[in-house]
Parts: C-alpha cells; sequence; structure tokens
C-alpha cells in the first residue's frame, strides 16, 4: 500500500480509499434488506442495501440479474455476494453484486404485515367506519413537516382551487426517531383545537423506512380516534401504509389529498350548467309531449265534428217529443187524481152532515167519539153540523 503524502485532493483521497477497500475486499457476501430498487431501462438494477445500523448502495448490472428468477421487492431480505468498489465520481462506497438470493421476508415488511392483521381484525379498517369528507370545509388542518415539499404541494393547489378556504399547519417531524409519535399528538391536538372541517396528514415519497412512521400503532390508534375526518397522503401513487387503510379517505399524493378537499369553484359551475342543461332539455320534452296530445286531441275532435253538424236538429225533435211525452203523462196523471178525488169525497164523513147527522168530538182531545162510555158529566163537547158547530156540556150520561 502507498504512503498516504501530507496533502491530499479530493480526487487523489476518493482514489485512496478505492485502492484499500478493492484491495482488502475482493469479494465478500453481504446480507440485508433491499430499500429504494430500482430497474431502469438500461436493465440495471440500483437499490440500498440496509440494516438497522447502516446502508450501502448496490448496483447489479443487467449481465448478472438477468440470472436472478425475478427482481426484489422493497423491503425484501436478500443475500448478495459481489464486490465492494468505490465510486469516484461521487465519493461513495457501493457493492457491485453477482449474485442476490432472497433470504426471506425483510423485517419491517414482516412488522408491517403483523400490524395490518392486528388492525383489520379490530374492524378499523372496515368501509362501515369511514366518513364522508364535507362537500365544502371551511378550515382544514394540515399535519406534516414545515419544511417538505408536501405543505407546499398542498397549500399551491388549495390557493388555486379554493382560497377561501382556512389552513392550520401542526408542523411535525416524518421520519425518524419520534416522529410517529409526534403525528399521532398532533392529530390529538388538532382534534381538542376544534372548529376543523377535515385533516390531511402526510408526507411526500420516500423508502419503507422514510415512510416507516405512518406505519405504526401509535399513528393508527390516533387516526381512528379522531373525530375530525382524515385524509391519508403518504407518499407516491404505489406506496401504502397503515395511516392509508385506517383514514376515512386514501389519497395518492399531497397534491391529490388538497383536490379532494377542495371540489374547484369552476367545477361545480360546470355541473350546475350541465344541470341547467339537462333541465332544459326535460322541459322541451315535456312541452314537445304535450304540443303532440294537444295536436292529437285537435285532430280527433276535426274528425267527429261531422257528428255534431246534425246535433241542433236532433236537439229540436228530442225536444217536441219530450213535450208530447210530458203533456201526455199529465192528462194521464190528472184523470187518475180525479178519480181519487170523487172516491174520496164519496167516503167524506162530511156528507154525513147533510142528512141530518151531527159530528161530536170532545173539546179537550178534539177527537171523534163513537162510544158514550167515552164521556162522562162535565164534559166539554164540540157539535158539528152540515152549516156551523156549537159547544155543550154533558149534563147526563145514558148507556
Amino acid at each position: 500500500m502507498t504512503e498516504a503524502p501530507s496533502k491530499l485532493s479530493v480526487s487523489g483521497l476518493v482514489e485512496l480509499l478505492q485502492d484499500v477497500v478493492e484491495t482488502n475486499f475482493v469479494t465478500v457476501t453481504v446480507e440485508g434488506e433491499i430499500s429504494n430498487f430500482a430497474a431502469p431501462a438500461s436493465g440495471h438494477w440500483y437499490f440500498t442495501l440496509k440494516d438497522s445500523g447502516a446502508q450501502l448502495r448496490g448496483v447489479m448490472f443487467r449481465s448478472r440479474n438477468r440470472l436472478v428468477e425475478r427482481p426484489p421487492q422493497d423491503g425484501a431480505q436478500v443475500v448478495c455476494s459481489g464486490t465492494v468498489t468505490v465510486y469516484v465520481a461521487r465519493g461513495e462506497m457501493q457493492l457491485v453484486v453477482d449474485n442476490l438470493t432472497q433470504a426471506g421476508q425483510g423485517q419491517l415488511q414482516a412488522a408491517f404485515a403483523a400490524l395490518k392483521v392486528k388492525l383489520a381484525a379490530e374492524g378499523l379498517f372496515s368501509a362501515e367506519r369511514k366518513r364522508p369528507l364535507p362537500a365544502f370545509p371551511q378550515t382544514v388542518g394540515i399535519v406534516t413537516s414545515a419544511t417538505g415539499a408536501a405543505v407546499h404541494d398542498i397549500c399551491n393547489v388549495l390557493r388555486r382551487r379554493a382560497p377561501d378556504i382556512h389552513l392550520l399547519l401542526r408542523p411535525v417531524k416524518v421520519q425518524g426517531d419520534d416522529a410517529a409519535v409526534e403525528i399521532a399528538e398532533a392529530i390529538s391536538d388538532l382534534n381538542q383545537y376544534g372548529g376543523l372541517d377535515v385533516l390531511i396528514v402526510g408526507r411526500g415519497g420516500g423508502s419503507l423506512e422514510d415512510l416507516w412512521a405512518f406505519n405504526e400503532e401509535v399513528v393508527a390508534r390516533a387516526i381512528a380516534a379522531s373525530d375530525i375526518p382524515v385524509i391519508s397522503a403518504v407518499g407516491h401513487e404505489t406506496d401504502f401504509t397503515i395511516a392509508d387503510f385506517v383514514s376515512d379517505l386514501r389519497a395518492p399524493t399531497p397534491s391529490a389529498a388538497a383536490e379532494l378537499v377542495a371540489r374547484n369553484r369552476q367545477e361545480l359551475e360546470a355541473h350546475l350548467d350541465h344541470l341547467i342543461i339537462r333541465l332544459q332539455s326535460r322541459l322541451a320534452q315535456s312541452v314537445a309531449l304535450i304540443a303532440e296530445r294537444l295536436t292529437g286531441l285537435e285532430n280527433r275532435l276535426k274528425l267527429s265534428s261531422r257528428d255534431f253538424v246534425s246535433l241542433p236538429d236532433n236537439v229540436n225533435d228530442l225536444m217536441n217529443r219530450l213535450d208530447l211525452a210530458m203533456s201526455s203523462r199529465m192528462r194521464q196523471y190528472s184523470e187518475v187524481l180525479g178519480l181519487s178525488a170523487a172516491q174520496l169525497n164519496a167516503l167524506s164523513p162530511l156528507l154525513q152532515l147533510d142528512r141530518g147527522y151531527v159530528i161530536a168530538s170532545k173539546e179537550d182531545s178534539g177527537g171523534g167519539l163513537v162510544s158514550a162510555e167515552d164521556l162522562e158529566r162535565g164534559d166539554l163537547l164540540w157539535l158539528r153540523f152540515a152549516r156551523g158547530q156549537v159547544r155543550a156540556r154533558v149534563e147526563d150520561v145514558d148507556l
């Protein structure tokens, strides 16, 4: 090994490190967890190999990775064999992998799966407990980093689409130690603050470990306990966290979360215009249908008008026939009435008075008498003659 000079350039130092590394680590076998896996069009694989204490960049060129059955996924535990080199342009140490085999599911993925099963069994992911977002929220709470891209994306979208919405930022760490606790406390604080219509909880994209705070149980419990509807907006479209499953609604990105919160006013106006057009169309259809029906009735009346031309003559004929029938019927009734009157007169007791008979009736009752037994001495009587009547008193009753 060459002796290092007293003063080195950056390139010289990096080249010296390269010489040390490549001389002492010809071939190594390393076990770790895959993260930040990428497979660009070149066909080479780029990833980070890590454990709980450190991480190392790795590359597997196309000529070697074509021998692997399938590409590894983020979180997969793998065993890599290859050579350690120093990438001089960036001064970074990396592992050039010749062989890669799956060593089982990564610890983080296993923890993710276990917590997912646990919370699902408790019903925290069920659709029944998810609440709809308010149609027109007035105040929105944001739980994210104050310096990250997520808060800027959210504010830009809301400023453009709904400038009247008030925003309240509760800044937190979104990765690293204590990030999960801070996020959970922020959700609780905003619930106690009151007056908020919806919460956006999230951050920009990253590796599994970068997003891990949103996979912690304490965050899931805080979201489930929130009285305010929560939108999770963690990472990119392909990133899913435990927070996504517990939240009332998942947005693929922070910008998408802001778009869900505030419906564009232009979209609302367009929707109203569409409704007006539909209403006008329905009214026009109804008017056309009524006009068609009226035309049909008019045509039917025209066709039937010939039947009504002779109506006046028919009415006059019917009236004449009715007069004749009424006159004939009246004569019949008059004859019957005259006969009945003659019969009644023949039976009238008043005719007997002309023969010298008298009709006697008691003064108090007014009814006729048929027997002396109905009288007592002193009773007052009325005696009706053919012409006039007199009042009399009973002096004696002879039975």
